[in-house]
């Protein structure tokens, strides 16, 4: 379950009409930092991002699945399941089956969310994208920034 200032900060994100995937971004912020402080591991940085992402899913943000040909049929399958579970106010999970997961992560390393880990992910995601895209995204940052300067 995410924590209550997670969920506020997601919140606060959309109001100001920010991009669900910056909304999700506090989820999965939330789950590398669990990662840190030892409360379970990863077996990667992508399992933690899966995981927050997930979460974002669940908690109401309207993340849509991944297009098809960028991940499985069963990762964009759970995507949908976990939309779905965002839109309705179901049950609350099962101990039994939450607890499982809790102590199969636990099991798994941390080092998984440390600075270089962490790094070399984006490194790779950003060159699975194209130069171009890459550009663009630059050039959005630096007329953020600009916008921001100007009014400070």
């Amino acid at each position: 379950m995410p924590e209550k200032e997670v969920i506020e900060r997601a919140r606060r994100d959309a109001q100001e009409g920010k991009s669900p995937s910056t909304q999700a971004g506090e989820f999965v912020r939330e789950e590398i930092e669990h990662v840190r402080e030892g409360k379970h591991g990863a077996r990667s940085p992508q399992q933690a991002i899966a995981i927050g992402l997930s979460k974002a899913r669940r908690a109401g943000i309207k993340l849509p699945p991944p297009k098809k040909g960028r991940t499985s049929a069963k990762v964009r399958r759970q995507a949908k399941r976990d939309l779905r579970k965002g839109r309705s106010r179901g049950k609350s999970p099962s101990p039994r089956r939450s607890r499982a997961t809790t102590n199969a992560l636990r099991r798994e390393s941390t080092n998984t969310a440390s600075r270089s880990a962490l790094s070399r992910q984006a490194r790779s995601s950003a060159h699975r994208r194209g130069s171009a895209s890459r550009h663009r995204a630059g050039q959005a940052a630096a007329r953020t920034r600009r916008r921001r300067n100007r009014h400070s």
